[in-house]
């Protein structure tokens, strides 16, 4: 089932159980689905890939305003951007832990032949499109610096 289908149905749950909350991250999903299916050029529908960096694109905004809100004292913000970025994550695949992303990251390092920090570019490039979804940029950066120093 595509992304598009299963956040309808999801709708439609949180409707019915007037669940406001989620009704509310339900439709910011949909939402950004629909402009990227109308944007000029687009194709009619969007590939897993798209939906991917869409939903990740979409986490890491909810994430990043969860922080400042949190700098700032401002729990009533915070608390919505944490429980919409847990509806988000729902959507996404597992996140790796930390011994996963070290071990699927030695083995990206070992296929593209990378013995120093020079090597980084070829590494990152490869282990994005790997782990698209998976881990976060940083802490895919973080740890092939770690890796290759």
């Amino acid at each position: 089932m595509s992304l598009k289908l299963s956040v309808e149905s999801e709708i439609k749950k949180a409707m019915l159980a007037k669940d406001k909350d989620r009704l509310r991250a339900l439709r910011a999903i949909k939402s950004l689905i629909m402009l990227e299916e109308t944007k000029g050029g687009a194709a009619a529908s969007l590939s897993e890939d798209d939906e991917m960096k869409l939903l990740t694109k979409a986490a890491k905004q909810r994430k990043d305003s969860a922080d400042i809100y949190q700098q700032q004292g401002r729990e009533d913000l915070y608390a919505v951007e944490v429980a919409e970025l847990e509806i988000i994550s729902e959507f996404l695949p597992k996140q790796l832990t930390e011994e996963e992303l070290t071990a699927e990251l030695k083995q990206i390092i070992a296929e593209v032949g990378a013995t120093s920090a020079k090597d980084m570019g070829k590494v990152m490039g490869a282990a994005s499109k790997a782990l698209a979804g998976k881990a976060d940029g940083k802490a895919i950066s973080a740890k092939v610096k770690e890796l290759l120093s």
